[in-house]
């Protein structure tokens, strides 16, 4: 079987009891099992495309094992999620949350604005190094089309000049994010300031796309597992602004958000828009990033994806 194994880790010894039921040519206990108790346990990823009989493997333990009725829709979950946000929101409190034209961030933004209308405020930032016409795409979708409260920042030169004489891939990230805290702040300043003006109550809490991969990779359990990854949409994002975090999705895999994206009646273009690094064309570039490179990079990676939806291979792509 051919299965995702996971970042690194080892189990060195079975405990007391177990057998092991599956092993690879580097991992001797890649799934065991402890039958008189009912324990089971995989060293892989059942919940990603490069694990082809993941789904059935999550069916068989849920199902199977657990014997877990199937009652649970999609359906009943975005009636169930907005009333759940309703309720932690409260009837006066704001809502502030970044949203870049990917699915999860669009899906979480269509959600809370389906709970709260206009008090919550979607902030994107353009910060130069985005997808050719990215920006105007995505306002198009959530604002015009989807009725999101919705404000672009535009930010490309601010970007683009600290990112002037750099090379170095690293320091290019972290020059993206750090300023991009720094805007979405001053943003979320600035909409604090006209709520506060209007007599409309504060922003009180963060919206975020968290998936439930994203809180996987980001959380070490009990002993020396590493965390694989700390995702931008788990903790260390503006943690000095004090406000409580909304996470809808944080529950749901990314084909589950793409399957409430169309329940949401969002756009097919947006809901099976591939991912993309948060900064952007700039690491796409080798070498120092000018607005002529962009320029180039964009164009490039814009003919690169029309290709690939002309010979029908877009959505059969995985990141």
């Amino acid at each position: 079987m051919k299965v995702w194994m996971s970042h690194g880790d080892q189990l060195s010894k079975l405990p007391p009891g177990f057998r092991s039921i599956a092993h690879t040519k580097t991992a001797p206990f890649a799934a065991v099992d402890k039958e008189s108790e009912r324990i089971w346990g995989i060293q892989f990823h059942p919940e990603v495309t490069h694990t082809p009989e993941g789904k059935q493997i999550l069916k068989n333990f849920v199902a199977g094992i657990c014997e877990a009725s199937a009652k649970w829709t999609m359906s009943s979950f975005i009636e169930q999620e907005i009333e759940r946000i309703k309720k932690v929101v409260g009837p006066t409190a704001q809502v502030i949350g970044a949203v870049s034209g990917g699915v999860d961030s669009s899906v979480a933004a269509v959600l809370m604005s389906r709970a709260i209308g206009d008090r919550f405020h979607a902030i994107l930032v353009d910060n130069g190094v985005m997808r050719l016409n990215e920006c105007s795409e995505v306002k198009a979708t959530l604002d015009s089309k989807l009725g999101i409260n919705l404000t672009v920042k535009d930010s490309a030169e601010l970007f683009l000049g600290r990112l002037k004489g750099v090379k170095d891939p690293e320091q290019k990230r972290k020059i993206i994010g750090n300023t991009f805290i720094e805007v979405f702040e001053a943003e979320a300043a600035r909409i604090e300031a006209e709520i506060e003006q209007q007599g409309k109550g504060h922003i009180e809490f963060l919206l975020q796309g968290t998936l439930y991969p994203d809180v996987i990779e980001s959380v070490s359990y009990k002993g020396p597992s590493a965390t694989i990854k700390t995702h931008h949409n788990v903790g260390g994002l503006l943690a000095n602004m004090k406000l409580k975090l909304v996470e809808p999705l944080r529950e749901l895999f990314k084909d589950e958000v793409r399957q409430l994206g169309t329940l949401l009646d969002m756009d097919e273009d947006l809901i099976w828009r591939q991912p993309f690094p948060g900064p952007g064309i700039a690491i796409r570039i080798l070498g120092e990033v000018t607005p002529e490179q962009v320029t180039i990079a964009r164009h490039a990676d814009f003919i690169y994806i029309e290709e690939i939806k002309k010979a029908g291979l877009y959505r059969k792509i995985s990141q």
